[in-house]
């Protein structure tokens, strides 16, 4: 389970320009669920997910994920519990354009220490499992966007995350492709039972989800 307690982030407190961007969020995510957090630009979406992948610290409150009390770890530990537990995915995939496919999925296996060959093989593996079979050595400016973002989505499940936060992962994408990546997410969360956290604007992308968490203002209003 994720959960978070009572969430507070202020930007540049004690000063002209402090913006409440979480204003006491509190939030309870099953294991294995899929589940859009939607609102309008601004509203504390992208806080939030950055609060609970670790990326940022949050000005008071709690997050939990599974038995570990994340927030007060230091940036040692917060980094290797990431590692561990947590993958992202993102709008405009992120992706080394230097790096073929396989090469760029194994890179987060190579950071870890694991042998090239056999992160190699095992990129291929997810690869495939994504669709992407027949892509394993293009580079990204060899791809479309759809074929760009399965093998970003390739990256995050590398690791075999238990969470997967997904800053609008179809954002720049047709609805037909955002579908077939909705699908994707769906067959995966079935078969390995990962916890998918979605950011979108998409009123297709939340009717796909398992349920919908808006925010305005830096709250959670239904």
């Amino acid at each position: 389970m994720l959960v978070t307690e009572e969430l507070v982030k202020i930007f540049s407190q004690g000063t002209p320009l402090e913006v409440h961007a979480l204003r006491g969020v509190n939030l309870e995510i099953e294991k294995g669920e899929i589940v859009a957090v939607m609102g309008p630009s601004g509203c504390g979406k992208t806080t939030l997910l950055n609060m609970i992948g670790g990326l940022d610290k949050p000005t008071s409150g709690k997050v939990w994920i599974g038995n570990e009390e994340i927030t007060d770890y230091p940036d040692h530990e917060i980094t290797t519990f990431r590692k561990q537990n947590l993958s992202f995915i993102f709008q405009f995939f992120n992706l080394f354009d230097v790096l073929t496919a396989v090469e760029n999925v194994a890179l987060p296996l190579l950071l870890m220490g694991e042998p090239t060959k056999a992160a190699e093989e095992k990129s291929k593996s997810i690869l495939r499992e994504v669709g992407m079979g027949s892509r394993l050595y293009n580079r990204p400016n060899e791809m479309s966007g759809g074929q760009r973002q399965r093998v970003a989505i390739a990256r995050s499940l590398i690791t075999n995350p238990k969470i997967i936060l997904a800053d609008e992962p179809t954002g720049d994408l047709s609805s037909v492709i955002s579908r077939d990546i909705m699908k994707l997410f769906r067959r995966l969360n079935e078969d390995l039972g990962q916890t998918f956290v979605l950011v979108t604007h998409s009123e297709l992308i939340g009717s796909l989800c398992d349920r919908i968490i808006k925010m305005n203002d830096g709250l959670i209003i239904s």
